[in-house]
C-alpha cells in the first residue's frame, strides 16, 4: 500500500473510514466523513486510491464495495510507528506518558495488568 503520508487529506479521510467500517460503499464514505465532496468526487477519490494499491474492489448487486488492501492491524501498526517518530523521536515512553496525561479516564486494573505483562514479555523476548 503507498504510504500514508502521501495520501491527501481526503483521501485519508476515506482511508481511516474503510478501516473504521471494514469495507465500505461511496455512499457510506459519504455519511461518514466531515463535510463530505459529492458521491461522484468520492467514487474518483476511491477509483484513486485502488489505482494507487490501498484498495480493493467488488461488486455486491449494483453496488461497488470497497475494502483496504493492506489488514488493519498491519496498517495501525505501520500509523503508530509514523506518529512515534514524528511526535515522540520514536520514543515509546514519551507516547505512552503523553496519552496517560492526556486521558480524561482512569486506566482499569486490567489494562495495567496487561500493559505490564506486554513490558515484561518484551523484555524477556529481548526487545
Amino acid at each position: 500500500m503507498k504510504q500514508p503520508e502521501k495520501l491527501s487529506r481526503r483521501e485519508r479521510q476515506i482511508m481511516d473510514t474503510v478501516f473504521a467500517l471494514g469495507e465500505a460503499t461511496v455512499n457510506q464514505i459519504v455519511a461518514n466523513i466531515p463535510d463530505p465532496p459529492t458521491p461522484m468526487a468520492v467514487r474518483r477519490m476511491m477509483h484513486i486510491l485502488e489505482q494507487k494499491g490501498c484498495l480493493k474492489r467488488r461488486l455486491e448487486g449494483r453496488e461497488v464495495v470497497y475494502a483496504p488492501k493492506e489488514a488493519k492491524t498491519k496498517a495501525g501498526r505501520s500509523a503508530f510507528q509514523r506518529v512515534l517518530e514524528t511526535f515522540f523521536g520514536g520514543s515509546l515512553e514519551e507516547a505512552l506518558a503523553a496519552h496517560l496525561h492526556a486521558s480524561r479516564e482512569s486506566i482499569s486494573d486490567e489494562e495495567r495488568a496487561r500493559l505490564i505483562s506486554l513490558i515484561e514479555n518484551a523484555r524477556e523476548e529481548g526487545r
